[in-house]
C-alpha cells in the first residue's frame, strides 16, 4: 500500500512539470559526439513542437565543442594539456553552433551563441550583463546556445563541467526547470551493469542521491559524471527549481519529461532552503577572494539568529581582498560555513578583528559599517557540502 501511495505521490509531483514555461536543457558531450547532427535535430524538433503547443521558452546548454574538435583533429582520447583542450574547443565550437543553427532553422527559430567563463558569473556586474543579454534573446525570441568558453578558459576560471554551468543558467534566466540529458537513464542505487535500479524521485539530495552519485570521472570526451549532475540538481534546487536527469538517446524524451512521465530521475527542490537570486549567485557563482575565520560565538549568531558578522567574532584573516569582495567564512577547523561580501579590506579586517564595532573608527580613523559582513550580504552553507 505504501509503495502504491508513493507511486501516486511521485506521479503528482511529476505532473507539475506540465506547468513549466521556461526550461534549461543541458546536452552532454557523449550524446553529441555519437550523433553531432541528428541529436540537435531531434532536440530541436521536440522543442519547436513544445513551443507551438504550450509556449515553452528554452535555453540550451550544450557541451560538445571539445569533443567535436577532437573528432576533426583525429584525436581518440581527450587531451590533458589545457592549450590542446583550447585548440579542440576553437576547432569544434563553430561546428557545434552550425549543427544547432541548422537544427532550429528547420523550424524558423534563430539561435544565439553565449560563451561564458567563471569570471563572467563571478563578477556581479558581468553576471547581470549576461542575464540581461539572455533575457533580450529570449524576448525576441531566440534560442540561446550556452557553453563554457573553453577556447580562452584556463584552470582557474573553468566551470569544470557544463552540468554546473546549466545549474547556474537556471538562476541567470529565471527558469522553471532544469533537464540534463545524458547517456544513462537516471540515478541508480548501484552500478546498472550490476543490477542497480533507477531512482525515479529524489526529495533529499544529500541523503538520497549523494551516496549513489560516485565520482565525477571524465567520460573520455567530457568532464562530467553523475556526481556533477547531482551537484547541479542541488544548486538548481536552492533556486526552488526541480531537475530531471534523463536518457538523451530516447526518442521524444523532452516531451516525456515535461509531460510528467516516469522517466529519468526527478530531483525536487528543498522546501525550506530556497535562496533569492542574489544570494544564489553569492553561494554558487562566485569564487572567494579570501577567507575569514570566525569563533564559535559568531558561528552561533550567524547560524541560529541570522545575525551579521561583527569584528568581535573574527579570529583570523586569510588572503588579500578589497572591500566589496566575496570571502569565505570558515570555522576554526577550516570548514567553509558560508560566503559574504566584506565591508572592509583584508588589511582593515585584520586591524579590527576581535574588537567592538564601537572601536572601528578609533582604530581605522573612519568607519563604513558596524558589520564586517552584513546579514543581507551573507549566505550560510554549513548544512551542505561545499559548492
Amino acid at each position: 500500500m505504501a509503495d502504491a501511495e508513493s507511486t501516486v505521490d511521485a506521479a503528482a509531483l511529476r505532473a507539475r512539470l506540465l506547468g513549466v514555461r521556461r526550461v534549461v536543457v543541458k546536452v552532454g558531450s557523449r550524446l553529441l559526439r555519437e550523433s553531432p547532427v541528428g541529436r540537435p535535430a531531434a532536440i530541436a524538433d521536440e522543442l519547436a513542437a513544445l513551443r507551438a503547443e504550450r509556449g515553452l521558452e528554452v535555453v540550451v546548454v550544450s557541451s560538445g565543442a571539445i569533443a567535436l574538435g577532437m573528432k576533426v583533429l583525429g584525436l581518440a582520447t581527450r587531451p590533458t594539456e589545457v592549450p590542446m583542450l583550447q585548440a579542440c574547443a576553437a576547432v569544434g565550437q563553430g561546428h557545434l553552433m552550425q549543427n544547432w543553427e541548422r537544427a532550429f532553422a528547420a523550424h524558423g527559430m534563430p539561435v544565439g551563441q553565449v560563451l561564458l567563463t567563471h569570471d563572467d558569473v563571478n563578477h556581479r556586474g558581468r553576471f547581470l550583463a549576461a542575464r540581461h543579454a539572455l533575457a533580450a534573446l529570449l524576448a525576441h525570441p531566440v534560442v540561446p546556445i550556452v557553453n563554457e568558453n573553453d577556447t580562452v578558459a584556463f584552470e582557474e576560471i573553468r566551470f569544470g563541467d557544463n552540468d554546473r554551468l546549466a545549474a547556474l543558467a537556471v538562476n541567470l534566466v529565471g527558469a522553471d526547470a532544469l533537464v540534463i540529458l545524458t547517456d544513462v537513464n537516471g540515478l541508480h542505487d548501484a552500478d546498472p551493469a550490476a543490477g542497480g535500479r533507477r531512482i525515479p524521485l529524489v526529495r533529499d539530495v544529500a541523503a538520497e542521491a549523494t551516496p549513489f552519485a560516485g565520482g565525477a570521472a571524465a567520460s573520455g570526451v567530457g568532464t562530467g559524471g553523475m556526481a556533477s549532475k547531482v551537484l547541479a540538481a542541488r544548486i538548481a534546487g536552492r533556486s526552488g527549481i526541480p531537475t530531471v536527469v534523463a536518457p538523451g538517446r530516447e526518442p521524444n524524451i523532452l516531451r516525456a519529461v515535461l509531460g510528467g512521465e516516469d522517466v529519468g530521475t526527478l530531483f525536487l527542490p528543498p522546501t525550506d532552503q530556497r535562496l533569492g537570486s542574489r544570494k544564489h549567485w553569492l553561494a554558487y557563482a562566485t569564487r572567494p577572494g579570501g577567507a575569514i575565520t570566525i569563533d564559535d560565538g559568531a558561528r552561533r549568531a550567524l547560524a541560529d539568529q541570522q545575525k551579521s558578522l561583527l569584528p568581535s567574532g573574527v579570529r583570523e584573516v586569510r588572503g588579500r581582498f578589497d572591500a566589496g569582495d566575496v570571502v569565505s567564512l570558515l570555522d576554526e577547523t577550516g570548514r567553509e560555513l558560508g560566503r559574504g561580501l566584506s565591508s572592509y579590506s583584508s588589511e582593515e579586517v585584520e586591524r579590527i578583528r576581535g574588537r567592538r564595532s564601537a572601536d572601528i573608527e578609533g582604530i581605522l580613523g573612519y568607519k563604513y559599517l558596524d558589520e564586517v559582513i552584513h546579514r543581507d550580504d551573507l549566505v550560510w552553507l554549513a548544512e551542505e557540502q561545499n559548492p
